[in-house]
């Protein structure tokens, strides 16, 4: 064997072992970027926000802090400041006169609209809202956030048309997605943020 095929051997060895080097350095960046990019990925298209508040909206009414979660997701995305075409505000979106009523109804505290735009307020009343709906729908989730979305009144028409109504029958498209889209952001807090809410 040549001098000059044993040089080229050794400079191909070292260029090997420079780019295992390198491959090897790539991957362990990667790796410490992986948490970081995933929680960013969740954090835009699943977000979460105001979990202590929801754990314990939850323990205080009795309503799966999955479906708090999932209803706050389908109403606001998490934004306390969203407000609806319709008035509705916060990030359970709460109008005004639901507000006045939960309010009097849970304990005669003096109502302000400025309320809904704090988070343990809007969350406290949108979670006592859907406990007052379980309640009145014998626990049917389904009519609860159908409810949640159209009205007490809407959803009274419907079941007294068709009692055995399926969530694929609602007669409101907007609804029927409404529920849907519920439903599925449930799942996928149980799935992705089980501890961050007591599940």
């Amino acid at each position: 064997m040549s001098r000059a095929s044993a040089r080229a051997r050794s400079v191909r060895r070292r260029r090997l072992v420079a780019l295992l080097l390198a491959l090897g350095a790539l991957v362990a960046v990667i790796g410490t970027l992986m948490p970081t990019v995933d929680k960013a990925v969740k954090e835009v298209t699943l977000p979460l926000r105001h979990e202590d508040i929801i754990r314990q909206q939850s323990a205080d009414k009795g309503v799966d802090a999955s479906l708090i979660a999932a209803v706050i997701y389908a109403e606001s995305r998490f934004d306390a400041n969203a407000e609806s075409s319709a008035g509705a505000l916060g990030l359970m979106q709460i109008t005004p006169d639901t507000a006045r009523e939960i309010a009097r109804k849970s304990g005669g505290v003096a109502f302000e609209q400025g309320d809904l735009a704090t988070p343990q307020i809007n969350i406290s009343y949108g979670s006592y809202y859907l406990k007052w709906l379980l309640e009145n729908y014998g626990g049917n989730e389904t009519l609860a956030v159908a409810a949640y979305n159209a009205g007490t009144g809407n959803v009274d028409k419907w079941i007294a048309r068709d009692p055995g109504m399926k969530p694929s029958e609602i007669p409101f498209p907007e609804t029927r997605a409404y529920v849907d889209r519920v439903f599925k952001a449930r799942q996928s807090y149980r799935t992705e943020y089980r501890r961050e809410l007591g599940l």
